[in-house]
């Protein structure tokens, strides 16, 4: 059991710990202290409902049903090319970069309509999450829960590292020309991912 958890660890961050959407949306919410716990949590608890499902079975079902990845490439590939479009906007107006020390600025429902959007509307996560790993998961047998467990917990890890410790870079972030480096990053990001769910459907 504590080998199929470990595994299931290693395997949780070898496929979380890559640059995408939902890892740049996190990052920029913890650099601008703004509604981290509530975007962290989702995260999480949105990869913990993915790895269930996908050790569950529906990993299989899903393979049955390619169309379902189709109609969520589309939806993914639009919401991205809009999210890049304005980070592009942001990285051109360094007055809208200047985080505000005493709280948040942005609204709560508006970063978690967000963060659920970028989580939910990636097929990446159905194809790593779902099927993937619930495949990897089902080659530990009875085992398999822990297994989901190790991921789980890795999920969590790097998310509320992720999160929490983004605060350790604000020096860093104190000028507006960092602020704008980061968003033309994700803007570019955004985009490439995008680009690659619409080539994929070809």
């Amino acid at each position: 059991m504590l080998l199929a958890a470990l595994s299931g660890l290693g395997f949780g961050f070898s496929l979380i710990v890559a640059i995408g959407a939902q890892n740049a949306f996190v990052l920029r919410q913890g650099l601008r202290r703004e509604h981290v716990l509530p975007v962290v949590a989702i995260c999480a608890l949105s990869d913990a409902a993915l790895i269930a499902v996908g050790v569950g079975g529906l990993g299989t079902l899903v393979q049955l049903a390619p169309w379902v990845l189709v109609v969520v490439r589309v939806g993914g590939a639009l919401f991205l090319l809009g999210y890049g479009i304005l980070a592009a906007r942001r990285a051109l107006r360094p007055s809208t970069l200047v985080t505000d020390e005493a709280g948040s600025s942005t609204l709560l429902w508006p970063t978690v309509l967000t963060v659920l959007a970028l989580t939910w509307l990636n097929p990446h996560v159905y194809l790593d999450t779902v099927v993937l790993l619930g495949s990897v998961a089902g080659t530990h047998g009875d085992a398999r829960w822990w297994f989901a467990l190790g991921a789980v917990i890795a999920s969590v890890v790097w998310f509320s590292a992720l999160g929490f410790g983004a605060r350790l870079l604000r020096p860093l972030f104190a000028r507006p020309m960092s602020w704008r480096v980061l968003d033309a990053v994700i803007a570019i990001v955004m985009a490439a991912i995008a680009a690659s769910l619409v080539i994929g459907l070809f």
